[in-house]
């Protein structure tokens, strides 16, 4: 699979939140807690004192990609042999497909109970984000085929394509306590290591095809665009080195999180997540690009990437070489849930949660339904999301989970999520299916905790001597409420 592919396709989508993994909500699950910095991890008599992730990546990753492009992106993906069917696009329509693609993988999460005096938790991890998203039009994955998708000559604006992807590591503090009976805090701090970022937004564009009438081997193009292209410096080609945390390009977030529990049993929950920005150095470009590429040998079967070859110096030009900020990709969620005995042994426990969430810098709003099950040690979860890109999707998660164990594993896309593995496996149906969107969506997690049982003192013969923390005791003050 040749590079214009590859940066197109798999970059696009394999790197795929940051996504909210809606599932997790209210599981008291290790990832959970550090997602949302005022949900507990622990229970007291019950619980052993430190958790953690023992290296075994706790992750996030999905993906989507809208509108005519998705039939000639599988097909030349997972087709064999590879090809692009065009069959779906529409030329001269200025027709757009949306793309979003995100991960979140921790690698370290490590969390310590430290006081049973406001059930105060603290916890350090080590994750790293990838959040990427765009508009193509059918004419820019149309001209990677060829000119014979293309009936006239002469078009105007349309390759007027945006992209943007960022990748950082995240090193985080997070602290939670339960202020009183009713409310707990939480909080995280972070420290941002910029990997990598690069965003192109084209503001005007055309395309002259110059037909060669008697060898269609000598058909050129002239392709011009104007328009602002970022990229941050990597010194040489990207490897595993890069993705250790450096103060090359540092930046820094917060995450923000409140829980208060009503008098008959409501959870309500607030949180501001990853508010943050990265400072890229000052080695890295801007360019301010305006100009005419000639491409040549555009009908070859090298033709998608002598294309990409020539529009990428046509971007590149003579950038500024300069430093600038981005920020990262915020969220604010809103939540509601209450938990049921379905029995009255109470063995069976539901608990549905209702989400929404908004992105602070994008247009993006989700809605999640997420209704959960439990029997024991055996959690089941059904989540039903809708999006303002009015794609509906229906997830799935099986979690296994003790005081001091948990292992869970699902998708917040699970139908799409099965299309697209099959259209992987070279199934023509998937490859030519044109739905709503071709995406998926995967999510994995462990932990155990170890450590000596968190009990309370009249009934435990070790006494903890720790004492209120931060937010109870300012709290006490404001309201008069310590002794």
């Amino acid at each position: 699979m040749n590079k214009i592919f590859t940066i197109l396709f798999l970059t696009f989508c394999s790197l795929s939140v940051s996504a909210q993994q809606f599932s997790q909500y209210n599981t008291g699950t290790l990832y959970d807690s550090f997602e949302n910095p005022s949900q507990r991890s622990f229970i007291p008599d019950s619980s052993r004192a430190v958790a953690f992730n023992f290296f075994v990546p706790n992750f996030d990753a999905n993906l989507y990609l809208t509108g005519h492009i998705q039939r000639p992106l599988k097909s030349r993906a997972f087709a064999s042999p590879a090809f692009y069917n065009t069959s779906s696009l529409r030329i001269g329509q200025n027709a757009l497909n949306h793309f979003n693609a995100n991960a979140n993988a921790y690698a370290i999460m490590l969390k310590f109970f430290t006081s049973l005096n406001g059930n105060v938790e603290m916890g350090f991890s080590a994750q790293t984000r990838v959040e990427s998203r765009g508009l193509a039009t059918d004419e820019s994955v149309a001209f990677l085929d060829g000119p014979s998708n293309f009936a006239y000559n002469n078009y105007d604006n349309i390759f007027n394509d945006h992209y943007m992807i960022q990748m950082y590591d995240q090193l985080s503090y997070t602290y939670r306590e339960q202020v009183n009976k009713q409310l707990s805090i939480g909080f995280k701090l972070s420290y941002l290591s910029g990997i990598q970022y690069d965003k192109i937004d084209v503001g005007q564009s055309s395309l002259q095809i110059n037909r060669d009438p008697v060898d269609p081997n000598n058909d050129n193009a002239d392709v011009y665009m104007q328009g602002r292209y970022y990229r941050s410096y990597v010194p040489g080609r990207l490897d595993g080195r890069d993705f250790l945390p450096t103060f090359r390009n540092p930046g820094a977030a917060i995450s923000l999180g409140a829980t208060f529990r009503t008098e008959d049993g409501i959870l309500i929950q607030g949180n501001i997540k990853d508010l943050g920005f990265i400072h890229w150095n000052k080695r890295s470009t801007i360019t301010d690009f305006d100009n005419t590429t000639n491409i040549t040998d555009i009908t070859s079967e090298h033709r998608d990437e002598n294309i990409y070859n020539a529009v990428y110096a046509l971007v590149r030009g003579n950038g500024v070489v300069t430093s600038f900020n981005t920020k990262t990709n915020a969220k604010a969620e809103l939540s509601v849930s209450k938990s049921y005995w379905l029995d009255d042994e109470k063995t069976f426990r539901y608990f549905p949660t209702v989400v929404a969430q908004k992105e602070m810098f994008y247009p993006g709003f989700t809605g999640a339904l997420v209704n959960s099950v439990q029997k024991n040690n055996l959690i089941a979860t059904l989540t039903a999301t809708y999006d303002d890109y009015k794609l509906f999707n229906i997830g799935a998660q099986i979690m296994v989970k003790s005081p001091n164990a948990e292992f869970f594993i699902g998708s917040e896309r699970l139908v799409n999520t099965g299309r697209f593995t099959l259209a992987a496996l070279n199934n023509t149906n998937q490859i030519n299916h044109v739905g709503n969107y071709s995406g998926a969506d995967v999510f994995l997690g462990f932990s155990l905790k170890f450590g000596r049982v968190i009990e309370h003192p009249m009934n435990s013969s070790y006494i903890p001597m720790g004492e209120k923390g931060f937010f109870g005791r300012l709290f006490g003050r404001i309201f008069k409420t310590d002794n």
